[in-house]
């Protein structure tokens, strides 16, 4: 199978190009910095191209079966941009669209579209998990140019009869994982006191493999043509528990101080960090029922070991 990824010097299709490679799959791996993808994997061809020229894609796409879009401008807690939605927009949506209509007319049958759970929404009610086919609600620039390109997308579909994949992953963790969750690394590695010894919420998170994974089985299966599909590991955690868990693997014993979680919560609104208690007190859960039963697909690994993976990584690099 020929296939184009995009963005494959990024967190996720970097990691899917040498998955897809490692599965005798002929992977064409498009990024701005090529030599970041598989530098030693002479098998992988990669392809200098900037995404607002999907043009000079034309020739690569050839007799290739499917496109795994990753390449995004991504969330950012703090955007100093002037207008950070219009950027979204040109990147995320604008950019995807033309590069799913130059598929298209290069006769690929499916393009995968990496998504974000921000699409359904930032929070979900106790009990009552995101699901796949559920309303809409996304919230900021990141998540509202999401959710115009999958519009855009499932359109275009309907008109091209390229088939159209949708993934929303939540949160994504693994190896080499940056941001907020290579920062927890770091307070509980230095053995930072953090006042979140008693959080009771609920999150759905994903590691890099099982991710990886599922885009693997949305490029083949017939069931996933034009369908929307939400992922996680399939074990929901809180804070607390996250941060116990990842404590033991990096085998360091953890500083959580129990302060209640409303108190917590009112101190941050207090302090105009109303962000910051949504993403730490508050829940974001999701329901892959419809990918596991439609995909016959169930998580290869399981929270521990991703987390154990990502530790093992995080330390190895940190002693180099």
């Amino acid at each position: 199978m020929k296939i184009l990824i995009t963005g494959a010097s990024g967190f996720v299709g970097s990691t899917a190009a040498r998955a897809f490679d490692a599965k005798g799959w002929d992977v064409l791996a498009q990024s701005r910095q090529p030599g970041r993808t598989t530098p030693a994997n002479p098998r992988i061809q990669h392809v200098a191209a900037q995404l607002a020229d999907p043009a000079a894609l034309a020739t690569h796409m050839r007799g290739a079966q499917a496109v795994l879009h990753t390449a995004a401008r991504v969330h950012q807690v703090s955007d100093s941009a002037s207008n950070p939605l219009q950027l979204y927009r040109q990147v995320n949506n604008e950019q995807t669209l033309a590069l799913a209509l130059l598929a298209a007319q290069q006769g690929v049958k499916r393009f995968v579209f990496l998504s974000s759970v921000k699409v359904n929404g930032e929070w979900s009610a106790p009990g009552q998990p995101l699901t796949a086919d559920g309303p809409t609600q996304p919230t900021d620039p990141y998540g509202i140019s999401k959710c115009e390109a999958e519009a855009g997308l499932r359109a275009m579909a309907l008109q091209t009869g390229m088939e159209v994949v949708i993934v929303r992953p939540p949160l994504v963790y693994g190896p080499g994982v940056k941001a907020n969750f290579l920062t927890m690394m770091q307070w509980l590695q230095r053995g930072i006191p953090l006042p979140l010894g008693a959080i009771h919420n609920q999150r759905s998170l994903v590691g890099l493999g099982n991710l990886v994974d599922l885009l693997e089985k949305c490029c083949m299966h017939p069931a996933a043509a034009d369908q929307k599909f939400l992922v996680s590991d399939g074990q929901d955690v809180s804070i607390t528990e996250l941060l116990y868990a990842l404590a033991h693997a990096l085998k360091v014993k953890p500083r959580l101080i129990p302060i209640p979680q409303r108190l917590l919560e009112g101190t941050l609104s207090l302090l105009g960090r109303n962000g910051m208690a949504q993403r730490l007190c508050g829940n974001l859960a999701v329901n892959i029922e419809k990918t596991r039963t439609l995909l016959d697909w169930a998580p290869p690994y399981s929270l521990a070991q991703g987390l154990e993976a990502t530790a093992a990584h995080y330390l190895a690099t940190r002693q180099r």
